[in-house]
């Protein structure tokens, strides 16, 4: 029995050892997306095809963590490590976002106790996760991915705004008889404005030179042929390499296609969490 007890040790220590390592993975969508744009996009049904299970939503407010309902026939696969949808107000600044964000984290966190967090920002959402980190009040967090995000503003956001402030009462007649994406516009210009390129003063230039945690990032950067970038934001916006603080400590991986979530985020994203996540 004496000659068993180091075996029982090691293979207790063993099981100990791989629950404290699984991982949480945090899917955070962005501008007039919702939590199920990972889903329509084709990135968590990839996810889940490669082993990586969709395990819940994460709310604003309770009861914070809403399971996911499969068939009475599905049972849900057996897997260490765990995917998670945030769902944000999209049309809100990103201090509000992040603030919100920062409490759906907490809550996870709770439910898994001693488990590390790799997040997953889509174009806003990438910069709403990182103002969540600089306020370190996040359960602990491994890597921070972005895909597509703008961390030096767009210059998109400068000409939307420029679009909804026409002086009364030019306004009441555009939002009367314009309609389409005039009244929404008006509705997010809060956010807008936290979007527009970094300026002294401004919510991205204050992110952006504060120090952020010494954790693993990663750029998923939009590629057209002869250009990096997409339609709505810069290539050198997207990469974190830009931010001052995050200067050289970022990986970066390019991803041909337009701004919004494709399939193609799935595979890269399925290599990069296999690798983050492997036993060290």
């Amino acid at each position: 029995m004496r000659k068993l007890a180091p075996i029982i040790l090691a293979f207790v220590l063993f099981l100990s050892g791989t629950k404290a390592h699984a991982d949480q993975i945090v899917l955070i969508h962005g501008y007039l997306g919702e939590a199920y744009s990972w889903q329509a996009s084709g990135v968590v049904p990839i996810l889940e095809s490669r082993g990586w299970p969709l395990a819940d939503l994460l709310l604003p407010n309770p009861p914070w963590i809403l399971p996911v309902q499969r068939p009475d026939t599905a049972k849900a696969p057996a897997a260490k490590h765990t995917v998670h949808l945030a769902q944000l107000p999209s049309l809100a600044p990103l201090a509000l976002q992040a603030v919100i964000l920062e409490a759906e984290l907490q809550q996870l966190g709770r439910a898994h106790p001693g488990q590390e967090m790799i997040l997953v920002g889509h174009s806003a959402g990438g910069v709403v996760a990182r103002l969540a980190l600089i306020r370190h009040q996040l359960p602990p967090v491994k890597a921070l991915i972005t895909i597509a995000a703008p961390h030096l503003g767009t210059p998109r956001a400068e000409s939307a705004l420029d679009a909804i402030s026409d002086p009364w009462p030019l306004e009441v007649i555009k939002e009367f008889f314009v309609g389409g994406p005039y009244p929404l516009l008006r509705e997010s210009s809060g956010l807008l404005f936290d979007l527009t390129r970094p300026f002294p003063g401004s919510l991205l230039f204050a992110l952006n030179n504060t120090p952020h945690p010494d954790i693993r990032y990663i750029s998923l950067i939009r590629s057209q042929p002869f250009a990096f970038g997409d339609t709505l934001v810069p290539g050198f916006s997207q990469d974190m390499n830009q931010v001052p603080a995050l200067h050289g400590k970022s990986q970066v991986t390019l991803i041909p296609g337009d701004h919004p979530l494709h399939p193609g985020d799935g595979w890269a994203l399925e290599r990069i969490l296999r690798e983050l996540t492997k036993p060290q």
